[in-house]
């Protein structure tokens, strides 16, 4: 048997979410099947669970509708251990990492790896040798997502950008990438998060009433660009500060006062190699927090939800 974690019901996380034995999936035709190592976790995993108007963006409708429930979770790592007919991309035994729609996290994932249905199905990509499991694991939704939204701003010599919740998973991807562009970042972080921001390159500011004089005072220069991964405040303070709305990315506020964005879904496979290289060149860092064994996955959510998570969790399943 294998653990697979699922809902079927919306509601609070503690109350949904389990962690069921069921007999392990096999691949069909251009699929691969991946022996996971370790999960990354993102607010949006919570979110699906919790809301029938989240779980709609992502095609869930009725969450009792699959035998067994929903699976839970887009981020995975591990190794191939059964390879389908007319699989040629990977190999059995290749060390992979990737995303997969709402049912990663367990001891399989079953993803498409050849034809039309696999970047449908989710993403996949070789593990480089120097990438251990955890940080690979950790790493598909928050890199995806900062790679799109720096593309997107283009933010690059010269810009000054704002990057808010700057040690959060997305954050501070986004924020190392800018400064590897040549960008000055200034990031919105709570006190505890302040040195390690300024171990980044990234100059903190905290949150809070006065929020937007702080910015001014720590970037006298202005702000030409604007990535938020916080919510309607920052739009606001990005806006105050003269950043044009073309020029603002949020992934947490779509729609406030105009502003748009892009992210994980909207990646490229391009920009997904590209962010695993910064990476596994140590030119970027993926902070983990805390490592849960999957068994603890509803103790991981918790913390999850309660925000100022420095970097990622991570559910393992070794």
């Amino acid at each position: 048997m294998a653990r697979f974690a699922r809902f079927d019901r919306f509601g609070p996380t503690a109350e949904v979410l389990r962690i069921v034995d069921e007999e392990p999936p096999h691949p069909g035709p251009g699929e691969v099947r991946v022996h996971v190592c370790a999960n990354g976790l993102n607010p949006v995993d919570y979110k699906i669970m919790h809301s029938a108007q989240s779980a709609a963006n992502y095609g869930i409708t009725d969450p009792a509708a699959t035998p067994g429930g929903t699976g839970v979770g887009f981020d995975f790592a591990g190794d191939i251990d059964e390879v389908g007919e007319g699989v040629t991309r990977f190999r059995l035994g290749e060390a992979v990492l990737g995303g997969r729609r709402h049912r990663a996290i367990g001891d399989f994932v079953i993803i498409a790896a050849e034809g039309a249905d696999a970047e449908r199905d989710g993403v996949l990509i070789e593990k480089p040798e120097a990438l251990d499991y955890d940080t690979a694991g950790a790493l598909p939704v928050a890199g995806r997502t900062a790679i799109a939204a720096l593309d997107r701003v283009g933010a690059g010599p010269g810009d000054t950008v704002l990057v808010s919740a700057a040690a959060g998973g997305v954050g501070v991807i986004a924020a190392q990438l800018a400064v590897l562009r040549g960008a000055t970042v200034i990031g919105t972080a709570s006190e505890r998060n302040h040195e390690f921001l300024r171990e980044l390159g990234v100059t903190p500011v905290a949150y809070g009433d006065g929020l937007v004089e702080r910015l001014r005072d720590a970037a006298p220069q202005g702000f030409t660009a604007a990535l938020d991964n916080n919510g309607p405040d920052s739009v606001d303070a990005a806006l105050a500060l003269g950043v044009p709305l073309e020029r603002i990315n949020t992934i947490a506020a779509r729609g406030h006062r105009g502003a748009q964005g892009v992210g994980n879904p909207q990646a490229t496979m391009e920009q997904f190699g590209e962010i695993v290289r910064l990476v596994a060149d140590g030119q970027v860092t993926v902070p983990i927090e805390a490592i849960y064994p999957i068994e603890r996955l509803a103790e991981a959510y918790a913390r999850l939800e309660t925000g100022h998570v420095r970097g990622k969790l991570v559910a393992v399943t070794r």
